[in-house]
């Protein structure tokens, strides 16, 4: 497993986050046609919401957070397919908890899509419940 370490982003790092999330996400681009553009607005993304990286030799994961008056929003979570099995999504998962015990929230909610079951499985086993689906997504929530 390589070491890694997890930091905040900082907008030098908008690029390194955005090619991180172009690689996690491209594993899935011969199966969903409608996969959005997801890392689209990085850099609005690092100076606006809670970015974080996790670095080995380069950015390997990133972790999007949106806090809202209730709940945390898990916007995105990305690993490097090279990177996978590794802990650092599991890590990027933990970060996302402990900032919602700092902002005082009790629930963080994502949305993944329908296409993706590997991904419900994975938060699945992490504890996350499947709340409702509407046309290719699938809602999800954990208690903090």
């Amino acid at each position: 497993m390589p070491k890694f370490s997890i930091r905040r982003a900082v907008a030098r790092d908008a690029q390194d986050v955005a090619d991180c999330i172009d690689a996690a996400y491209s594993i899935y681009a011969d199966r969903i046609d409608d996969l959005p553009a997801v890392s689209e607005a990085v850099a609005e993304a690092i100076e606006h919401k809670r970015v974080w990286v996790a670095e080995t030799q380069r950015v390997a994961g990133a972790l999007i957070l949106v806090p809202s008056e209730n709940y945390l929003v898990l916007e995105n979570v990305a690993v490097r397919p090279d990177c996978t099995g590794s802990g650092l999504g599991r890590a990027l998962i933990e970060q996302a908890e402990k900032d919602c015990r700092e902002l005082s929230l009790r629930e963080i909610r994502l949305s993944t899509h329908a296409d993706m079951p590997e991904n419900v499985a994975i938060y699945t086993r992490l504890g996350w419940s499947e709340t409702g689906r509407a046309g290719n997504k699938v809602h999800m929530s954990k208690a903090i």
